[in-house]
């Protein structure tokens, strides 16, 4: 992926030399003012547009904080309890497709470093960041709004930026040069995330009863992205989403979520929260690992709330196929009791698919499924 260096249209854009190629028209400083909700100008009220049809909203008093999601300890998985581990891993999968993770290797003061350049990052003059403002999906480095601005029919309480981080020294000159430090530290976090991927995903291949380099080979090149998401605190939490349900799109997410909560799932018909554990991660499968599993493992609706004191930070990785990559079910999840439920497909398909809408739910998967006729 090649950058290029655009001429300066407005005074905001000297601060940002690099681009991803895009056909996308450049914005002023002025017009992504207007839209990033980190900018400061839409915090004393709710405005119309974010405003969620009353059957959508969050209805807090509903949401349950009875039920954990598993917490496994990775300190064995590379020992001789390996097996144990797996196991926990593979129930948490078919049980919940969400689990937290502890003692995974990534240091602490990393993990706090990121967060604080992340914060940092957020906290700039607007015209620090504009320049990296795009509304298009194709241009990789972006900061945005909402989830798919062009498309949402009610905006999320929500802007972020996302990046490439697979193979990192292609990527890593186009991403933000403000805060000074922000490219050292994201690029030594992004290494210890995919470290941190590969070793989940020779879990779950074990999981699904394959050789552990089963999902390395499938995902081919592999797709790795990073997205800093941030949730200013919003005057009417009960009126707003963070981010609206769905599922992920890709194979594994790991997520930072700090200590602010805001991450529910939805299980057995009821929104749970997901409470902060200190330097744990969250990982969750996505929908990819849903068809590559037959329906065995499951890829789980979730979405985040606001609240009106406090500014949330949550830094998820996602990690999945390349766009070339071929998905169907594998041969171990498909015998005469299971058939297969899914076709198969090029995941380049799937987020072209993705990316065409608005966040509906798992309703993409849906358009995948084989035909039963029943």
């Amino acid at each position: 992926m090649s950058s290029t260096e655009i001429p300066v249209q407005a005074e905001a854009f000297r601060y940002c030399p690099y681009v991803v190629s895009s056909t996308a028209p450049v914005e002023t400083h002025l017009d992504v003012v207007e839209k990033l909700l980190s900018n400061g100008f839409n915090h004393l009220q709710v405005k119309e547009n974010y405003i969620v049809p009353l059957k959508e909203r969050p209805q807090m008093d509903e949401v349950s904080h009875s039920y954990s999601i598993p917490v496994i300890d990775l300190k064995n998985l590379d020992g001789p309890a390996r097996k144990s581990v797996v196991n926990e891993i593979k129930r948490a999968c078919e049980e919940d497709g969400f689990f937290q993770i502890v003692n995974h290797g990534v240091p602490e003061a990393l993990m706090k470093r990121m967060m604080d350049v992340a914060k940092e990052f957020f906290e700039m003059p607007p015209e620090d960041r504009a320049c990296l403002y795009s509304d298009d999906p194709r241009q990789l480095v972006r900061l945005s709004t909402s989830f798919n601005i062009t498309k949402d029919k009610f905006l999320n309480w929500m802007d972020y930026l996302t990046q490439p981080c697979h193979p990192l020294e292609e990527y890593i000159h186009a991403w933000p040069q403000k805060p000074a430090a922000y490219r050292e530290i994201a690029g030594e976090y992004a290494k210890e995330l995919r470290a941190l991927a590969l070793r989940l995903m020779a879990a779950i291949s074990e999981a699904m009863g394959q050789d552990s380099d089963y999902l390395n080979r499938v995902f081919k090149k592999h797709r790795h992205l990073m997205n800093i998401n941030y949730y200013p605190s919003c005057p009417n939490p009960d009126l707003t989403l963070g981010i609206s349900p769905h599922s992920d799109p890709g194979g594994i997410s790991v997520l930072m979520q700090g200590l602010v909560s805001g991450l529910q799932v939805h299980r057995d018909g009821k929104w749970v929260a997901v409470e902060p554990i200190s330097n744990a991660f969250v990982v969750n499968l996505g929908d990819q690992l849903q068809v590559l599993s037959n329906g065995r493992f499951q890829s789980i609706e979730h979405r985040a709330i606001t609240n009106n004191t406090t500014a949330r930070i949550s830094i998820p990785s996602f990690y999945g196929p390349s766009l070339d990559a071929f998905i169907s079910p594998a041969e171990s999840m498909v015998d005469e009791e299971h058939p297969a439920l899914y076709r198969g497909y090029r995941f380049e398909e799937y987020m072209g698919v993705f990316w065409s809408q608005e966040l509906r739910s798992k309703s993409i998967l849906d358009g995948f499924k084989i035909e039963t006729g029943q």
